[in-house]
C-alpha cells in the first residue's frame, strides 16, 4: 500500500466532547471502519463503543449534559436535510470493537424531538432538565427554534426569512442566545438573548449605527449555576476577538488579549479563566486568561495548527494538534495522548513553508510543499472552500499525495480567507470570486518566477468554493492553467442559487448585494458558466448527486456546454452529499484526479494511477 493511501486509511480520532456534569462520559468521531462515525467513550472504564453506522457516515453528535444520552443528525445520503435521533450512552449489545479499546454495537435510536418535521439544522442546545432547544432550516420556513419540553410538543419561539441559530443555553436553561441576520447581512450576525418562551432579555448588534460592517459570534454561556455572563465574538478592532458581556445587567467587559490574528475562546469549567486559542498566519496556540487579573499565560503546544481544543476539571487542556508533516493526535498538557487509535498510523509528509506575496490588495500568504529534487515541479495549485476558511500548517492527506506523486503544492490564503483580519475576509464582496482570482494570479506568478513551477505543469485545484474558483479561473485566466481539477462546484451560479439550500441563498445575497433577478450583471461577472466557452484545459468534476451546497442540476449545466464545444474533460458523481465521509470513497476519488493529471500532462511517475474505471468523459 502506497503511502499516501495509508494516511487516508489509518485511524483518526476527532477532539473527544465531554459531558459537563458527568465529564468521564464522552464523545468523538473517528474513521476506524472506513467510514467516519461517532463513538462513545466511557474513561472511567475505558470502554468504547460505535454509536452510529450509516454507509455515508455521521459526525454531528452532542452529548446531553448528564451524560445519559447521545444527540445525532440523521440525513439522507449526506443531503443535510433529516432530523436529529438519540440513544442512551450505554447503547446495547455487544461484539463491536472502538477505534481505541473493547467497545459494544450501536444502540438502539429514538426521535429525539419528535414531532419537528426534517430540516436543515441551525444550531442545538441542550438543557439539564432534559429540554431541548433546536434550531431548523427549510426553504419554505426560513429560520425556526422550538424548545422542546420532556413529554411536551416542540413550541416554536423564533421565525423569520434570514439565517439564524441557536447559539447557547445558559447553564440553569433559563436563557437562550441566538444568533441572527435580520438585518441581511449573511456575514456578520446579531445577538438576541431570549427566554424559553421566545421573550427577548437583550440585543447585542454592532451591525447598526456606524459605517462598518461588524459581525458577533456566541462561544457560549459561563458554565457555572447562577452565572448569566455570555461570552461573544466581536470584530470592533478589526479582527475576531472575545469579550464577556452580561444580557442581564448589559454590562460588556473587554478583554485585554493582545495577540495579533484572529483570537477565540471557551470557559474553563469554573468560570474564572478562558481557554485562549490564538490564530495567527496559519498557524496556532492556546493562551490562558485570568478573568480576574488580566493575565495571559501561553499553554505549551507544539509548533503547528491546533483543530480544537477543551479544558477539563482537573484545568488540564485536551487538544487535537497537526502539522503538515506530522498527522493528527489528540494529546494532552498532561503530557499524554488522549486516545491513540490502534493499527495502521499515518506516514509523515513533508514539512510546509511560507510565501508572501505582493497582490493588487496586500500581502498574500501562501503555503508550500515540495517533493525532493530541484524544480520546477508540476504544480498543483490546491484552494480552499469557505471562502470564509484559511489553509494552515495542518496535516492533510490530499496535498501530501501530491507530494508523493512529484507534484509541489501551493495553498493561497486569498483575500476572503480567515485569520488575516476583518478587512481581508470581508474584501471580496460584488467582485465575488475575481478578487480571489487575482490572488491567485500573483502567487502564480511568484511560484513561476522563483523556479518552484514548471509553468506548463501548474494544475488549479479545489473543494466547495476551492471548486468554484477552480472552473472560474479555467475562464477567466485560460492561458494560465493546464488542468483544472474541480470537485463539489459552484458551476452556474445563477441556477445554483436557486437550487441551493436558503441559508447558501442568504450568503450569495450578502456576498453579490442581491438576487439574480436584482443584480444579473454581478451574477453573470462571477458565474464560470459565463466564462465556459473560454476554457482551454482538460477539466475533471467530480459531484455528489445529493448535494444541497453545490447542487448537481447547475454542475450538469456547465459540463453540457463543455460536452458542445467538444472540450476535455471528465465527470465522476457519486451517491452523498457535499463531500464523502467514507475513506475508500475519497481514496477513489483522489486517485482518479491524480491519473487525470497524469494522463493530461503527459509526465510524472506511473505510481497509483487508478486501477477502477476512468471517470466518464462526456
Amino acid at each position: 500500500m502506497p503511502d499516501w493511501e495509508k494516511r487516508f486509511r489509518a485511524p483518526r480520532v476527532g477532539l473527544p466532547e465531554w459531558a459537563e456534569d458527568a465529564p468521564d462520559r464522552s464523545l468523538f468521531v473517528s474513521n476506524a471502519t472506513g467510514t467516519y462515525e461517532l463513538y462513545a467513550w466511557d474513561r472511567a472504564t475505558g470502554a468504547q463503543r460505535q454509536v452510529t453506522d450509516r454507509p455515508n457516515g455521521t459526525t454531528d453528535g452532542v452529548l446531553t449534559p448528564d451524560g445519559r444520552w447521545i444527540w445525532w443528525f440523521s440525513d439522507t445520503d449526506g443531503d443535510e436535510f433529516g432530523v436529529w435521533l438519540r440513544q442512551p450512552f450505554e447503547g446495547g449489545g455487544s461484539g463491536d470493537s472502538g477505534p481505541g479499546g473493547e467497545g459494544g454495537k450501536p444502540g438502539v435510536d429514538e426521535p429525539a424531538a419528535p414531532g419537528l418535521e426534517p430540516s436543515y439544522p441551525a444550531g442545538l442546545a441542550l438543557g439539564r432538565d432534559g429540554t431541548a432547544v433546536v434550531g431548523r432550516s427549510t426553504d419554505e420556513e426560513g429560520s425556526t427554534i422550538h424548545v422542546v419540553a420532556p413529554g411536551a410538543e416542540p413550541r416554536e419561539i423564533y421565525r423569520h426569512r434570514e439565517s439564524a441559530g441557536v447559539g447557547d443555553l445558559s447553564h440553569d436553561g433559563t436563557l437562550i442566545a441566538v444568533e441572527h441576520t435580520e438585518h441581511g447581512d449573511a456575514m456578520h450576525s446579531a445577538i438576541r438573548v431570549v427566554r424559553l418562551d421566545g421573550t427577548a432579555v437583550a440585543e447585542l448588534d454592532d451591525t447598526k449605527g456606524g459605517t462598518e460592517e461588524l459581525g458577533l459570534a456566541v462561544m457560549g454561556f459561563a458554565p457555572v449555576a447562577g452565572d448569566t455572563r455570555l461570552l461573544v465574538g466581536h470584530q470592533r478592532r478589526g479582527r475576531w476577538e472575545p469579550m464577556v458581556w452580561d444580557p442581564l445587567t448589559g454590562v460588556e467587559t473587554a478583554l485585554a488579549i493582545d495577540l495579533p490574528g484572529d483570537v477565540g475562546a471557551d470557559w474553563f469549567p469554573d468560570g474564572s479563566a478562558l481557554l485562549v486559542s490564538h490564530s495567527h498566519q496559519a498557524r496556532g496556540e492556546l493562551w490562558r486568561y485570568e478573568l480576574a487579573s488580566g493575565e495571559l499565560t501561553r499553554v505549551e503546544t507544539p509548533a503547528g495548527t491546533i483543530a480544537g481544543a477543551s479544558a477539563r476539571p482537573d484545568s488540564s487542556i485536551e487538544f487535537l494538534w497537526s502539522s503538515a508533516e506530522q498527522p493528527p493526535q489528540v494529546l494532552s498538557t498532561s503530557g499524554r495522548t488522549v486516545l491513540d487509535p490502534p493499527g495502521l498510523k499515518a506516514p509523515e509528509s513533508v514539512p510546509v513553508t511560507d510565501a508572501w506575496v505582493e497582490g493588487p490588495g496586500g500581502r498574500v500568504h501562501a503555503l508550500v510543499q515540495k517533493p525532493e529534487g530541484e524544480g520546477p515541479f508540476p504544480t498543483v495549485f490546491d484552494i480552499h472552500g469557505g471562502p470564509t476558511w484559511h489553509d494552515s500548517d495542518a496535516f492533510a492527506a490530499g496535498p501530501a499525495a501530491w507530494v508523493d506523486h512529484g507534484f509541489a503544492v501551493v495553498r493561497v490564503n486569498y483575500r476572503g480567507s480567515t485569520g488575516y483580519g476583518r478587512a481581508w475576509t470581508d474584501a471580496l464582496k460584488h467582485r465575488v470570486g475575481l478578487i480571489e482570482l487575482e490572488d491567485i494570479a500573483a502567487v502564480r506568478e511568484w511560484a513561476v518566477a522563483s523556479g518552484l513551477a514548471d509553468p506548463e505543469r501548474l494544475v488549479l485545484s479545489g473543494g466547495s468554493w476551492g471548486g468554484y474558483l477552480t472552473l472560474l479561473g479555467l475562464g477567466v485566466q485560460p492561458e494560465a492553467w493546464a488542468l483544472g481539477l474541480a470537485a463539489v462546484p459552484v458551476a452556474d451560479y445563477v441556477t445554483a442559487y436557486h437550487d441551493e439550500m436558503e441559508a447558501l441563498k442568504a450568503m450569495d445575497r450578502t456576498l453579490l448585494g442581491g438576487t439574480p433577478e436584482e443584480v444579473p450583471e454581478r451574477f453573470e461577472a462571477s458565474s464560470p458558466l459565463t466564462y465556459v466557452d473560454r476554457v482551454r484545459a482538460p477539466v475533471y468534476i467530480s459531484a455528489g448527486v445529493n448535494d444541497p451546497r453545490c447542487p448537481i442540476r447547475q454542475i450538469d449545466n456547465y459540463v453540457e456546454r463543455l460536452r458542445q464545444r467538444g472540450a476535455p474533460h471528465e465527470v465522476y458523481r457519486y451517491d452523498a452529499g457535499h463531500g464523502s465521509l467514507v475513506v475508500e470513497e475519497r481514496i477513489k476519488q483522489l486517485r482518479l484526479e491524480i491519473d487525470f493529471a497524469q494522463r493530461h500532462l503527459g509526465r510524472g511517475p506511473a505510481a497509483g494511477r487508478a486501477q477502477e474505471p476512468q471517470a466518464r468523459p462526456e
